[in-house]
């Protein structure tokens, strides 16, 4: 799994107000409406079992039948407001109640089942800036369903109001916008040095760790390495290399660029990936848990032909285990773009925040030098660049540095900011190379 491309722009109207594409928001001077379609910002939250209700095909399609599902839809106001809220839908067949909670005030309305029909819940006042959180369920139905593509309207007079949101699907965005910003940090590294060994120590709190999860934590210029929370009772260690060619379909990449085992520990799964470029891949299924410290090894080593061999060690406590070793062709460099980051990968649950502590980050010259890494450049993918969603943050955290995303919690940090640590990295890691498994 890792960060794909993600491109849209956000607009919302009064007739002829359009949003400002760069930034996914707008000032609107006096009364003003937008359109915060469910495909886009929605969850279901609760469900009976078997129930069929939820996202179809990345979001647009809505199917909503069921009184037992209760959604929660999100959106963003950069002041104190009065918004007035009503649902729109398409022709569902037939009336449908349906209730909105907001805050402490619930609402129900009714929606007459015709095409463009539109359930009104009224005024409602919003005493902060921040995300707002609309809970939505059906009571009863006439029709097919209790509502079909449907939207939030906002409307609203006050003034210079700024209202967020994912609202168009162009280039999948309701699919990205659902998953949340993927944040990263981009480590200085020092210059005029060939680096072969990046190491760093990454802590999940409790509590951050959510399913579809990816904690980054050794990045390079033609892979990654971390730990993800793949489903309830499976957890992994992932370390993947690209393939020099571009494709999404492994299938495609020629003999002559192709990723190679070279060895892998034990219980390590390997393979090919797709979908993001191609290249090998290899997995540990591994409990590890949220609370507790562990440590990433990569070395980076250029054979001299035209070939560089990447390895992954995974420390926790006092022992590392291989991972696995890559043989990358058409590669002639050691270590560069040491980074990492975090990401969801699950549509469903990007209303659910995660957060990790990046620390100790270290570099290893060729000459056998460590460099402790002290200054890190925090930026987003497009759904956070492109103003889309705006729970992202990341910063300084006790002696290193953390990132955090989703949930729908505000403000975020400025993308582009840059961290320095003072004092630096003073643990430098205690490491006998050659006695690596």
């Amino acid at each position: 799994m890792r960060i794909g491309g993600k491109r849209a722009a956000v607009r919302s109207g009064m007739a002829l107000v359009s949003w400002l594409a760069a930034c996914g928001a707008a000032a609107i001077s006096g009364a003003a409406e937008w359109s915060v379609p469910m495909g886009g910002n929605a969850f279901v939250v609760a469900s009976k079992p078997g129930s069929n209700d939820g996202l179809q095909r990345g979001g647009a399609e809505v199917r909503w039948h069921d009184p037992e599902t209760t959604w929660t839809v999100w959106f963003h106001v950069d002041r104190p407001a009065a918004v007035e809220i009503a649902l729109m839908s398409a022709e569902t067949g037939g009336k449908a109640e349906v209730e909105a909670t907001i805050g402490d005030r619930m609402a129900t309305a009714t929606l007459p089942g015709g095409e463009g029909s539109a359930a009104d819940f009224g005024r409602f006042d919003l005493p902060d800036a921040g995300y707002v959180k609309v809970e939505l369920r059906g009571l009863k139905r006439e029709g097919g369903a209790f509502a079909s593509a449907p939207t939030l309207r906002l409307r609203s007079d006050t003034a210079d109001l700024t209202v967020t949101a994912v609202t168009t699907n162009d280039g999948a965005m309701f699919y990205w916008g659902r998953r949340g910003p993927s944040v990263h940090l981009g480590y200085s590294m020092p210059a005029e040095k060939d680096i072969e060994y990046a190491y760093g120590e990454v802590t999940v709190p409790e509590g951050g760790d959510a399913l579809g999860s990816f904690f980054m934590a050794n990045g390079f210029g033609e892979g990654y390495f971390g730990i993800q929370v793949n489903g309830p009772a499976e957890r992994r260690v992932l370390f993947s290399v690209w393939s020099p060619f571009t494709t999404d379909d492994p299938a495609k990449v020629p003999e002559a660029d192709r990723v190679t085992l070279l060895r892998k520990g034990e219980g390590v799964r390997t393979g090919e990936f797709g979908n993001e470029g191609s290249g090998g891949q290899s997995f540990l299924v591994h409990p590890w848990k949220a609370g507790t410290t562990y440590r990433f090894l990569t070395r980076v080593e250029p054979a001299g032909d035209d070939t560089t061999t990447y390895t992954a060690w995974f420390g926790e406590g006092d022992s590392w285990r291989l991972i696995a070793s890559f043989l990358r062709p058409r590669t002639d460099r050691h270590l560069t773009g040491f980074h990492s980051f975090l990401e969801n990968f699950l549509d469903t649950t990007g209303n659910v925040g995660r957060r990790a502590r990046y620390a100790n980050q270290w570099v290893r010259d060729t000459e056998g030098t460590w460099h402790p890494v002290t200054t890190a450049r925090f930026t987003g993918d497009a759904t956070a660049s492109g103003g889309h969603r705006l729970d992202y943050a990341g910063g300084l955290e006790e002696n290193g540095f953390y990132l955090r995303n989703c949930g729908f919690f505000s403000p975020p940090v400025k993308i582009g900011t840059v961290f320095t640590l003072d004092p630096p990295p003073a643990k430098r890691p205690i490491l006998d190379l050659d006695a690596l498994p």
